[in-house]
């Protein structure tokens, strides 16, 4: 039981886009709402993003950054807070939550796009010059 639930999980983790489509999927056919599946899955993902992130720099570049990646975003919510303060002169914590946590949805995708292209290259090269 235990190695299929693993196994489930790091399917999600490595496929993140998987783990959307199941949860949208999901929460479509419990509300009927259609935006607000899209918002539900995107909130979900983002941990699945965060995490493939990390795996996939560990895999190409076999160091463990994991620490810098909580440091980044540390930072992000600290940019975030200060922003939102300065233009609303008060903090509203919901929603400057709901927006870093959806910036960190883009960055998070944008970095597994461009971190699987890097290790498709990565991999092509060295098999090319083996060959």
């Amino acid at each position: 039981m235990g190695s299929i639930f693993s196994s489930i999980i790091a399917t999600f983790v490595t496929i993140p886009l998987l783990g959307y489509l199941l949860v949208f999927i999901i929460c479509k056919q419990i509300t009927k709402r259609h935006r607000w599946s899209v918002r539900i899955a995107l909130d979900i993902t983002t941990l699945l993003f965060i995490f493939s992130v990390h795996y996939l720099i560990l895999t190409i570049w076999e160091h463990n950054y994991f620490w810098l990646i909580i440091l980044f975003m540390l930072i992000i919510a600290i940019i975030f807070v200060f922003i939102f303060w300065k233009v609303k002169k008060e903090i509203d914590f919901l929603r400057v939550f709901r927006g870093y946590w959806r910036f960190n949805f883009l960055l998070f995708f944008m970095a597994y796009v461009v971190l699987t292209v890097i290790g498709l290259v990565q991999s092509v090269n060295t098999f090319v010059s083996v060959q």
